[in-house]
């Protein structure tokens, strides 16, 4: 895997490094390939390029819009976003997203029809390209 993607948690205490391996470890128990996730100490870290914060959220500008999410610190900080990018890209399942729906920020019913099926296919979908 490409440093450039890789999948990593950074640690800053031995605390959250032994959650971090625990929590590694108990996933890998329910997965048939090996999670390939590095876990390494927090050092200097870098903020990505504007089009690769929470990209697949932002193939689907009409979430991004109805998040109200109109700058590149705003789209980075927002816990709303990332949530929601991890549900476009099929993290999560639509029961959880059910249960969080309201905490989000979003109160349209299409676009949470539109959400729940991004969340199921995983693919990041098109809705609402720019």
């Amino acid at each position: 895997m490409s440093r450039q993607y890789m999948s990593a948690i950074f640690y800053h205490n031995d605390e959250q490094k032994q959650l971090a391996l625990e929590t590694k470890e108990e996933h890998q128990k329910k997965e048939s390939r090996p999670i390939v996730t590095v876990i390494k100490p927090a050092d200097t870290f870098y903020d990505a390029e504007d089009y690769h914060q929470k990209y697949l959220l932002q193939r689907n500008s009409g979430i991004v819009k109805a998040l109200g999410i109109k700058t590149k610190d705003k789209m980075i900080d927002s816990s709303p976003a990332a949530r929601l990018n991890g549900y476009v890209g099929g993290y999560g399942s639509v029961t959880e997203l059910e249960k969080e729906w309201d905490s989000l920020g979003i109160h349209d019913d299409g676009m949470k029809m539109q959400v729940m099926r991004l969340s199921q296919t995983g693919s990041g979908g098109s809705c609402g390209r720019r």
